[in-house]
């Protein structure tokens, strides 16, 4: 059977010239290198090559095995390296899951970073899982997830790496406009347009609504981040977003982000990955590129 070792010793006799010296250069012994060789000669019934004074001349079998050598070694090589950056995550790829739309639009204003400083690391946005990401992540279906919402479940880990402010945005035409900032009671008659999760899993009820006993006039749960913002702009309702995706629109659209009670209602996006792979450089190169603000 033809083996690598094989390819090295002929790729390391012709560079050297002789077999004594291509031995020494593979920390082998001349008589190990020259049992090998003729352990293959016979195998195959071929010569690889002969002595013509202090020569050593190829036969037709040896010039065919030196050029396979040339190109297979360094593709050895080049495989070992790879092996190795994949074992030390430098190379890889990373499929990421959202759960909200504006997670999407935040990372697009992170991605750029990660993607220039690790150029050997292939990545994948899967939109699939928007809402169900937690599943998603445990069954390997996705490497990282973007969330507003981490789950303490074994075997994840979750990161909080950007801390915002959720807003009620409305119209310039809707009463609340003027407002520094909205009660409870202030959403009894307006229409919510909020992501489409259960009620748990909103803050807006959660912390704001349920404990103050209080009910919106509706809820419509909506997917599309665009979707809300032309409702609200239409004054057609109000929403629940972040602050900082807000901002850009408002001139655009005609709206404003109003605080939620008189102190805010604070949230933060979340990295969350696989505890196994936590020691990937690139997982914590993705972690560490996406702490800066907005």
């Amino acid at each position: 059977m033809l083996e690598r070792n094989h390819l090295h010793i002929i790729k390391e006799v012709n560079r050297l010239k002789s077999v004594t010296a291509a031995a020494e250069s593979l920390n082998l012994s001349q008589s190990a290198v020259s049992h090998t060789i003729a352990k293959l000669e016979r195998r195959f019934g071929v010569k690889l090559w002969h002595r013509k004074g202090n020569t050593l001349v190829y036969s037709q079998a040896g010039l065919y095995l030196l050029s396979l050598a040339d190109k297979m070694v360094t593709e050895f090589e080049h495989a070992e390296r790879v092996l190795q950056e994949f074992a030390q995550g430098r190379r890889g790829i990373m499929r990421i899951g959202m759960e909200c739309h504006p997670c999407e639009q935040w990372l697009m204003g992170k991605i750029q970073q990660f993607l220039k400083a690790w150029p050997e690391v292939d990545v994948e946005i899967k939109s699939a899982f928007r809402f169900d990401g937690i599943a998603a992540l445990k069954a390997n279906e996705i490497d990282v997830l973007i969330t507003p919402d981490p789950v303490n479940t074994e075997g994840l880990n979750f990161r909080s790496v950007f801390n915002y402010n959720l807003c009620i945005v409305v119209s310039e035409q809707n009463p609340l406009y003027n407002k520094a900032f909205v009660t409870a009671q202030d959403l009894e008659n307006q229409i919510l347009y909020t992501v489409p999760v259960g009620y748990n899993r909103l803050d807006v009820y959660t912390r704001f609504l349920d404990p103050a006993n209080v009910q919106p006039k509706r809820r419509v749960p909506i997917e599309s981040t665009e979707m809300m913002l032309q409702l609200v702009s239409a004054n057609r309702g109000v929403a629940v977003l972040p602050e900082w995706l807000v901002s850009s629109h408002e001139s655009r659209l005609g709206i404003k982000g109003i605080s939620i009670g008189n102190k805010g209602l604070q949230k933060s996006v979340n990295v969350g990955v696989r505890d196994d792979d936590l020691q990937l450089d690139y997982v914590k190169g993705f972690i560490e590129s996406t702490r800066s603000n907005v």
